[in-house]
């Protein structure tokens, strides 16, 4: 399966339309038409439901929408192994790309993007959120150089840089619930109260270990990946969101508080990169950079 046959299939996929996918590539119909119909032998598959005489409008199958999204890495992929290899003998410029949770250690992240400035402004950062599944699996296919964890590191797979930060646990609630007056918050302050809690990883395994339950004995009313979403259903009345500090602002007018936990719950945090892997230059400058500030707060 060839780059250039992908790259056409993505703009039918764009386009929904292979007349205007076949003008946006600068093919005729008919040549356009041939090659993706040379894909769908060549992968056994049908990957394209095409439109009756009244509508010329193509949409998807279950395995072209699986190929689509491929499609989208492998030439992401491409593009990015092509810019470093180009940019390899010359100055120090190009992308570093780096997939993080919510964390306000983002801020160390900050700090060497903005010290290597002042020597290398041709290096640009790109930061992609998610929890630490999709930040595992984003480092996995290639697609990042750097990932930000809150899990332990797998140590067979990653190398790893710890961060000095350390978030703390808390819980997230309205000004005026019944909670919002106590300095610290306790196991026994939630057993009854509606929650919401992190999909990520083992976070449930480690707050039932904190609450003493089993979370099916939690009155637990939804969930959630980054915790901007939850405290919206929190300001709406919804629960109690458990979660990390300084992530949501909760200072001035802000119809929200942050308690924390009691005991004192803290999430340490990692810089993480496949073993082995070789990096272009501007990531090579970003870790060492990394590193440095790693020692020195």
């Amino acid at each position: 399966m060839e780059l250039r046959v992908l790259q056409y299939f993505l703009a039918v996929a764009r386009e929904q339309n292979i007349v205007r996918a076949a003008h946006s590539l600068h093919l005729s119909q008919p040549t356009l038409s041939r090659q993706i119909k040379a894909m769908e032998e060549e992968l056994g598959k049908q990957l394209l439901i095409r439109g009756t005489k009244g509508s010329r409008k193509i949409t998807l199958t279950k395995e072209g929408m699986i190929l689509q999204k491929r499609a989208e890495e492998i030439l992401s992929l491409v593009q990015k192994t092509e810019k470093e290899i180009t940019l390899s003998d010359q100055v120090v410029i190009g992308d570093v790309y780096i997939g993080t949770g919510e964390t306000d250690a983002v801020r160390l992240i900050a700090r060497a993007a903005r010290s290597l400035y002042e020597t290398y402004p041709g290096i640009h950062y790109h930061i992609a959120s998610g929890n630490a599944e999709f930040v595992l699996e984003q480092l996995e296919k290639g697609l990042i150089d750097f990932g930000m964890i809150f899990d332990p590191v797998d140590q067979s797979k990653y190398n790893a840089i710890k961060i000095p930060y350390k978030d703390i646990w808390g819980v997230l609630m309205r000004r005026d619930s019944p909670l919002a007056e106590k300095e610290t918050i306790t196991p026994e302050d939630l057993w009854d109260k509606p929650l919401i809690i992190s999909r990520q990883g083992n976070s449930g395994n480690a707050l039932a270990s904190w609450m003493g339950k089993d979370l099916s004995e939690l009155e637990i009313v939804a969930t959630y990946n980054l915790l901007f979403n939850a405290s919206l259903m929190v300001e709406e009345g919804l629960g109690y969101a458990i979660g990390l500090d300084k992530i949501i602002n909760t200072s001035g007018n802000s119809r929200l508080c942050f308690c924390p936990l009691s005991p004192r719950k803290e999430a340490e945090i990692n810089i993480i990169w496949k073993k082995y892997q070789i990096f272009s230059q501007a990531s090579e400058k970003f870790m060492m950079k990394l590193k440095e500030l790693s020692k020195t707060d």
